[in-house]
């Protein structure tokens, strides 16, 4: 399993709902090796408690749990909130259960028995529907989100400025050093120039919404980042 994957897992933290105890205790015990934080309950009036305590990033559920189902728990979450990634796990492959879950924007349905392969795919899906948002794994547990910019170590969230958006963007996606001439063509603004003393409050401001030793200045050339 790649190094990557995980680190993009550890940075999320996960609500897992199943009423027997036996799968939800095994299913936590893989969880707890991959997620930052896992969050379990046995049934969906509890699952709905957590969901509103914790804000988990992902929900895997059971369709199946005494009186209230999975899909019951997912619509009422849906009413206010279409962003949460979610999974639901079943032994059903019924169609109606497959057509309801269609509706409520999942990233995955397991047909139980749930596998190790199977949850990995589950699991591999949720970080790829991250990454198509443009949001990055910086370092296990920092999150950059390119769309709303914001920078985020689950504890805290960095707002970053226009240039700063920008500038780590350019960062991430070339993956080596930015030049002092690129950082100028590229994020300063046409209407203004790039003095020594403005280019040092960018980044002195800058490093301040970033792990630490995050961004390193190469003497003469330009900034790279340091991930590892």
């Amino acid at each position: 399993m790649q190094n990557d994957f995980i680190n993009k897992l550890n940075a999320f933290t996960v609500l897992y709902a199943e009423d027997e105890d036996g799968i939800r205790n095994n299913i936590q015990e893989i969880l707890q090796h991959l997620f930052k934080e896992v969050y379990s309950a046995k049934n969906a009036s509890e699952a709905y408690m957590k969901y509103l305590e914790t804000n988990p990033d992902l929900i895997i559920t059971d369709i199946k749990m005494g009186n209230e189902t999975g899909i019951d728990l997912v619509k009422k979450i849906r009413k206010s909130d279409s962003k949460t990634r979610i999974i639901i796990t079943s032994a059903f492959t019924d169609l109606e259960y497959l057509l309801q879950a269609t509706e409520l924007h999942l990233i995955k349905y397991i047909v139980k028995p749930i596998t190790q392969d199977k949850l990995m795919e589950a699991l591999e899906a949720f970080v790829n529907s991250y990454d198509n948002s443009k949001i990055y794994n910086l370092i296990p547990n920092w999150i950059f989100d390119y769309s709303k910019a914001i920078v985020s170590n689950g504890k805290e969230e960095f707002t970053l400025t226009k240039k700063e958006n920008t500038f780590l963007k350019l960062l991430i996606s070339k993956n080596r050093i930015i030049t002092y001439e690129e950082l100028e063509t590229n994020i300063w603004d046409e209407d203004s120039v790039m003095t020594s003393n403005a280019m040092r409050l960018f980044i002195k401001n800058f490093r301040k919404k970033l792990p630490k030793d995050f961004l390193k200045n190469v003497q003469g050339v330009g900034y790279k980042l340091v991930r590892d």
